[in-house]
């Protein structure tokens, strides 16, 4: 389990396709170092450390993975978020993030607003139904908060530090992004369908 707080921003040293995608990336090392078998978040992506050294890990990366994120169009020099997994005693400073993509989502609009700018990515209906206004959610990583939300579309707005210690800051329109819903809003959903409940029940109840 993560947070959504990015931790360094690493760079990817090696792309290799076999039977399957094995990234190499580089970091600055951490105050404790990485163990085998241990889960990094990278792009939001929940990958496990296969090798490493203080200044690198591999991980395998699994053909459904290649399929649902961004991982497979990774080249040697790009920047990728990084978060390891908490651990017993960690604070709790983002969000609960499972490090499971839900989907590709693509930058269609970026908006400065004074100090800080706001992205408008298009996420789909399935994941745009299970999100809520001021609800949280993951892009590449990062937890933020939703500020406006449409049938297929949502936006965040993000602080300077933000935009400076991930790789948000430099994202353009047309760049693809990975998406994580908030889990709870998904049992929410899904218990919400298999019950029959809707918007105008709880209307007519008094609670909306």
């Amino acid at each position: 389990m993560f947070t959504g707080l990015i931790q360094k921003i690493g760079t990817v040293k090696r792309v290799s396709w076999g039977a399957g995608l094995v990234l190499e990336i580089g970091f600055e090392p951490w105050a404790k170092p990485l163990e085998e078998g241990e889960s990094v978040a990278v792009n939001g992506v929940c990958l496990t450390v296969c090798k490493f050294d203080d200044h690198r890990f591999t991980a395998d990366v699994l053909n459904e993975t290649v399929k649902r994120t961004g991982l497979g169009d990774l080249v040697p020099g790009a920047k990728v978020n990084l978060e390891r997994a908490l651990r017993v005693g960690d604070a709790m400073g983002g969000h609960i993030v499972q490090g499971h993509v839900d989907c590709r989502g693509t930058v269609i609009a970026k908006t400065p607003k004074g100090r800080d700018f706001q992205l408008k990515v298009k996420c789909g209906r399935v994941l745009a139904a299970q999100s809520v206004l001021k609800g949280s959610i993951t892009i590449d990583g990062v937890s933020l908060t939703i500020s406006g939300l449409g049938e297929d579309w949502l936006t965040v707005d993000l602080i300077p530090t933000t935009a400076a210690e991930t790789t948000l800051g430099t994202k353009k329109i047309g760049d693809s992004v990975n998406l994580e819903g908030d889990v709870i809003g998904k049992y929410v959903a899904q218990q919400t369908q298999a019950s029959g409940l809707t918007e105008e029940m709880l209307s007519r109840a008094g609670f909306i």
